[in-house]
């Protein structure tokens, strides 16, 4: 019995290896993969970019204000606004 349980054990490690090295090669070798670092770096320089203030500098993505429309704006832009000193 405990050979049963070990051999799957061993089993279903060899088909999680299996599948991690194939994932590793699509993610490194083909396009497909560059693809995917583009894309996830594309989104890090937005996220970078969203977060940056011309006019305050750069702001803390949890400070950030989300207005009804998606866009997020800087606390201090926003306070500015709701002050009424528009520039």
């Amino acid at each position: 019995m405990i050979a049963i349980l070990i051999e799957s054990a061993l089993f279903a490690a060899l088909v999680a290896a299996v599948g991690a090295l194939f994932f590793a090669a699509i993610a490194q070798f083909t396009p497909l993969g560059v693809r995917w670092r583009q894309v996830r770096n594309r989104r890090l320089l937005e996220r970078e970019a969203a977060r940056h203030c011309p006019k305050h500098g750069p702001q803390r993505e949890g400070d950030l204000v989300r207005l009804s429309d998606g866009e997020t704006l800087c606390p201090t832009c926003y306070q500015e606004i709701l002050d009424g000193k528009l520039d």
